[in-house]
């Protein structure tokens, strides 16, 4: 069984078929947040902070840390605030962390003061980004994100982007990185706009899972893309690429609609035992206002992910509004 190890200086992570699924909290991420990137440009990590304890506090299982702030000298200027961010966070909470930049320079940056074992986010089937990603990942023995994409864009033929995820797990191979640490990202496209999005995902899924044995993640609300009640539709959503075999995404865990659709899949999935966390977090539960989804308080928060413990401007998806 494929397992992914993840983890923070004290606790570890399994990303697995067999495992709860992986919560990876989008919020310190500051595409789309005019507000937040402001904030960060100028120093204050305000935003940061809240945003880093409410997800822990909500159920993340990891955070996704995101320090793209401007497209103007990027390579100078995010290589020493995503160094920054990641301290910021590495100092609060003890979960694992998801390095997300399409800098390598600024990732790397972020490698050396890493504590733990962090995943890259991310590498593509780019000649350029495969032989500056790669050698990273294994220089530091970390599990990197693999988009379905190359220099030829985003294909709407499934069977490309199967094509696409190999081409990257076997050159990782020739790096001396097993697919185990290959977590494979299909690419979701908006709903609104490709009719056979979820389709095109479902069965990408399956054959990732069935034939590279890969585990998968994704930009999770980029399915709801430009759509009223975006969370209705990524609730419903969340079950269904987890029953197709998706074993993680990026996502948003204060949306406490989406984190039940999460909790339940981990239930009927049989990978919280004996309904463990679900029960601790909703034995109090009281039915919410006007059909509303009902938050748990945040002491019994949790997907039970781990026993043992930018993407929205890249693919056309949105992260939550400020």
């Amino acid at each position: 069984m494929t397992r992914t190890i993840v983890a923070s200086a004290t606790k570890e992570i399994i990303i697995g078929f067999d495992q709860p699924f992986c919560v990876i909290g989008e919020r310190i991420n500051p595409t789309g947040r005019k507000k937040l990137a402001a904030e960060m440009i100028e120093g204050n990590f305000d935003t940061v902070i809240q945003d880093a304890l409410a997800q822990v506090a909500a159920g993340a299982t990891m955070l996704d840390v995101n320090a793209g702030v401007t497209a103007v000298n990027p390579n100078e200027t995010e290589p020493p605030l995503l160094v920054k961010t990641m301290e910021i966070v590495q100092g609060l909470v003890d979960v694992p962390l998801s390095i997300d930049s399409s800098v390598s320079a600024a990732i790397e940056a972020a490698l050396k003061i890493a504590k733990g074992r962090p995943l890259i986010n991310s590498v593509t089937g780019e000649e350029e980004k495969l032989e500056a990603i790669l050698p990273l990942c294994k220089k530091y023995d970390v599990p990197v994100v693999a988009i379905s994409n190359d220099e030829t864009g985003i294909s709407q033929d499934p069977d490309v982007r199967f094509a696409v995820a190999k081409k990257i797990v076997e050159r990782a191979a020739d790096y001396g990185i097993k697919p185990c640490d290959i977590v494979v990202d299909p690419l979701v496209m908006p709903i609104g706009a490709v009719g056979s999005a979820g389709m095109q995902v479902f069965a990408l899924l399956r054959r990732l899972r069935e034939e590279l044995k890969v585990n998968t993640t994704c930009g999770l609300s980029n399915i709801s893309f430009g759509l009223p009640h975006r969370h209705g539709i990524n609730a419903g959503f969340i079950p269904m690429v987890i029953g197709a075999g998706m074993t993680s995404a990026i996502m948003n865990p204060c949306r406490p609609q989406e984190m039940e659709a999460v909790r339940a899949a981990n239930v009927l999935n049989g990978t919280d035992e004996n309904c463990y966390n679900w029960i601790k977090t909703y034995r109090d539960y009281k039915p919410a206002e006007a059909g509303a989804a009902a938050a748990p308080s945040p002491a019994s928060a949790s997907t039970g992910g781990g026993r043992r413990g930018g993407r929205a401007a890249r693919v056309g998806g949105g992260l939550a509004s400020e």
